[in-house]
């Protein structure tokens, strides 16, 4: 009853392995067929194995001024957390020259990223205090002399909201505004503390906008979600969920409580992004514990764009795009080809290592890497569908790294079970018995290689996140392998007459190791091995003995005499 527990264990097993492994498989031949953005059979390739977009970005600063290191390095984590959250991975970002930043991002970027970049995205919380609709201007019309008007304050507003700030400069500019016109320079950054003419991002509308009340540096996160009713019910209606730092929440509870209760438009605050008003919600309530929630005719991706926007516009200088090209990959096919052959011949090394060490034993090696290839392979190619995750040079290092760690669990399994049937075993026996004391170590084993890659990932720079990315998720699969598929095969060989007979091309062949240690100086000597062989395999075994047995042995013979 037990062999057959056994046995049905193992096969349950391999079962339940080969389920996840049709279960990927058929997912992604789903994604191909039905079209699904993204799905492929193959994985996507990083920017030094494939090419891709170069942006080169140039701070807009006063004349004779420069941007400060600081202010260069924020950028930097700030267009990388936007890539980052756009979906593309193994991107670029650097500092060049120490004035301009270089993008540099894997394949050709969809619109949604490459205006993400793009944007110098000073994000700003401005109150409305007249809203329009965007007319051209009629032909025959004489231009306006902007300048010939006042720009002087006619009274000291009150407040943002304030229709004092009105000057009879930005009253005309209002009325005789055209959104079809281009009316703002490249990288144009403007003045926080007055008054601002400017028109939405689909150049509908015209706004006249107050001072800037709340900078975007003051949101501390902002997500897209459904909106959910009092009894907690989720609806189907798209919003922008915003979160306040501790000084944006004091700023935005001010506005909302002083915006509250107007009539429209004076009771919307205008969200601009660079320059242009990416929405102007109405405010619906005082908003003093800095989580705001942005409702209107959103779809999902234009909440989560929005999200985005709010959530990664926070540059701390705005950015105009100096030069924007295409890349060769920097390493390419050959690099890629080389690190190919290079993990192929580790494998053969392996496997012939495996052969000539443990014989029979090596089929269950090389099926074991198989089906361990096979699920990297699903995995990457699932997470590139996705999660935009991309292999680079140093992923496929990973790979070839963890082919070591795969091969350690299989020679501490195959050691424990030789040390079980050294001990009088049979095999089946030893099999169970090896197979506890062996994955105690494994796992520790794994633990350590897991660890490291997680520190690495998260202390390292882009680089060499792929090579750890890539280490830890095959130390994942090789533990998922070594319990759902080789120690389930050995337990099924274990029943097999060639393997269980311990013939020598087994990989058990028990002839070899009829001298075994027991312990406390003493040795177990099969009795039907041949003198020489037995004298020979004795002093073999005598040499897995401490120092302190040994003593212990010696002074046991000196009292025997």
């Amino acid at each position: 009853m037990a062999e057959n527990t056994t046995a049905s264990s193992a096969r349950r097993k391999l079962s339940w392995l080969s389920g996840i492994a049709v279960f990927f498989v058929g997912l992604m031949v789903w994604g191909v067929a039905t079209a699904q953005p993204g799905a492929s059979y193959s994985p996507e390739l990083a920017l030094d194995l494939q090419g891709g977009t170069q942006i080169i970005l140039t701070p807009t600063v006063a004349e004779g001024e420069q941007a400060s290191a600081e202010q260069l390095n924020q950028a930097v984590t700030i267009i990388r957390q936007r890539i980052d959250g756009s979906g593309v991975g193994e991107a670029q970002v650097s500092i060049q020259g120490n004035q301009n930043i270089v993008v540099a991002i894997p394949g050709t970027p969809d619109a949604t990223t490459l205006q993400l970049i793009r944007a110098s995205a000073l994000l700003e919380f401005r109150p409305v205090i007249e809203q329009g609709i965007s007319q051209p201007t009629a032909e025959g019309t004489a231009p306006v002399d902007l300048d010939a008007l006042s720009n002087e304050l006619t009274a000291e507003p009150a407040n943002a909201s304030d229709p004092a700030w009105i000057t009879e400069r930005i009253r005309a500019e209002f009325d005789n505004f055209d959104c079809s016109v281009p009316f703002r320079d490249a990288g144009q950054v403007d003045d926080p503390t007055v008054a601002l003419v400017t028109c939405d991002e689909y150049y509908l509308y015209k706004y006249i906008l107050g001072p800037v009340e709340v900078q975007g540096a003051s949101i501390s996160d902002a997500s897209a979600g459904t909106v959910t009713t009092q009894t907690g019910a989720s609806t189907n209606t798209w919003a922008v969920n915003l979160e306040f730092n501790s000084e944006g929440t004091s700023a935005f509870g001010q506005v909302t409580s002083r915006l509250f209760g107007k009539p429209s438009p004076t009771n919307q605050f205008a969200i601009t992004l660079d320059g242009l008003v990416i929405t102007a919600p109405s405010t619906n309530a005082v908003i003093t514990n800095g989580q705001a929630q942005i409702t209107g005719s959103f779809t999902q991706e234009s909440a989560t764009v929005l999200a985005d926007q709010l959530k990664y516009g926070a540059l701390p200088i705005g950015f105009e795009v100096q030069s924007q090209e295409n890349i060769s990959a920097t390493l390419g096919e050959d690099s890629l080809r080389s690190g190919l052959i290079a993990g192929l011949i580790g494998l053969i090394f392996v496997v012939i290592y495996m052969s000539f060490q443990y014989r029979g034993l090596a089929t269950v090696v090389l099926g074991s890497l198989i089906v361990a290839a096979l699920l990297v392979y699903l995995a990457i190619a699932f997470l590139s569908w996705r999660q935009g995750y991309r292999l680079s040079l140093a992923g496929v290092a990973g790979l070839i790294v963890a082919i070591g760690i795969t091969a350690d669990s299989f020679i501490v399994y195959f050691e424990r079970i030789r040390d079980e049937l050294r001990d009088g075993r049979n095999l089946e026996s030893a099999v169970e018995a090896g197979w506890k004391r062996a994955l105690r170590t494994i796992l520790i084993s794994d633990a350590v290689s897991f660890t490291a890659a997680v520190v690495l990932y998260l202390l390292t720079s882009s680089s060499v996140r792929g090579f750890a990315f890539t280490l830890g998720l095959t130390t994942l699969i090789d533990l998922l392998i070594v319990t759902m598929f080789t120690h389930p095969l050995v337990q099924l060989l274990a029943r097999n007459k060639f393997f269980a007979s311990g013939h020598r091309f087994s990989g058990f062949d028990l002839s070899a190791k009829q001298a075994s240690y027991k312990g406390r100086g003493e040795f177990r000597v099969s009795k039907t091995l041949a003198s020489g062989k037995a004298e020979k395999s004795s002093k073999e075994a005598q040499k897995r003995q401490t120092i302190a047995e040994r003593k212990a042995l010696a002074a046991k013979g000196d009292s025997d005499e």
